[in-house]
């Protein structure tokens, strides 16, 4: 589940490691399916150990550590992967540990319940080949307007569907793509072609606005309770959601309709049919 906001959530607190020199890193013994770590453990560890750690950032929905020597490690939470910098949610899905000296705390945890993530060791090139631009879209967090337009109007899909594209757009996943369509006030079966340009700056204004929002509440912790921050405490969105996962009840921003959902790519999608209402065909594209 984690999306943008989780995931930079994550990057914030794991910033706490950054100056620390690697002193072991392990694949921790774990009964579930296990992640993918690549290289293997042994030549992961020969290129890590000693090594210092400069940045964390964040790439899309991955935490990126880079190192003194040019690599990078990269952890993909994917659906239920968490970055710790406290004790877990349980002992029983530790996955990955890499520990430290010169900083405090003195080790991050990747847990994952379900197994879907991945911690992966990369040189400069192969970081770019793997998640550069040619791969994904520009951040969801700094895109700029024309980015946004350029990269997504020609596109004949709902813009819903698109704006999960990472390739289009790197950051956003079901949850916020709910949340930012009925912030702008678009129907997310809209097709991006057909986007106006108030439309465009809605819809860019809505980005920037619900991720930031949700980053101040250090991201949304659904109903499974499995998405934590750093010192495994919840976030508080979920607390703040307007359309996600309430269908069926009155829409809280026009307090008449009730929100609806669909089915867009095999993904539930929640919305207010009175404040998003979907247009029909233009004779013009309006949006260029």
């Amino acid at each position: 589940m984690p999306e943008l906001p989780e995931v930079e959530t994550m990057r914030r607190g794991a910033a706490a490691v950054v100056g620390g020199r690697i002193t072991a890193v392990a694949r921790v013994p774990c009964p579930a399916k296990p992640i993918t770590v690549r290289p293997r453990i042994d030549v992961f560890r020969r290129r890590v150990l000693g090594k210092a750690v400069v940045a964390v950032e964040r790439l899309g929905k991955r935490v990126v550590l880079r190192l003194d020597s040019s690599d990078a490690i990269v952890i993909e939470p994917r659906m239920t992967g968490l970055v710790l910098l406290a004790h877990p949610p349980d002992r029983e899905h530790l996955r990955f540990c890499v520990r430290f000296r010169g900083v405090t705390p003195r080790a991050l945890w990747y847990w994952d319940r379900r197994g879907l993530g991945s911690v992966r060791l990369f040189t400069a090139g192969q970081l770019d080949a793997a998640l550069g631009a040619a791969v994904l879209g520009p951040d969801a967090l700094n895109v700029t307007l024309g980015q946004l337009r350029e990269r997504m109007r020609a596109v004949r899909r709902a813009v819903k569907v698109a704006l999960l594209d990472q390739r289009i757009l790197a950051g956003v996943g079901n949850l916020y793509a709910c949340e930012i369509l009925h912030v702008a006030r678009i129907h997310p079966a809209q097709r991006c072609h057909r986007l106006t340009a108030d439309d465009w700056r809605r819809l860019h204004a809505a980005l920037r606005s619900v991720l930031e929002e949700a980053i101040r509440y250090e991201g949304s912790t659904l109903s499974d309770g499995t998405y934590r921050n750093v010192l495994n405490a919840p976030g508080a969105y979920q607390n703040h959601h307007r359309v996600y996962g309430r269908a069926g009840e009155i829409c809280p921003t026009c307090g008449g309709a009730a929100i609806c959902r669909i089915v867009q790519a095999q993904r539930s999608t929640f919305f207010c049919v009175a404040c998003q209402s979907k247009r029909g065909r233009r004779k013009t594209n309006a949006g260029r």
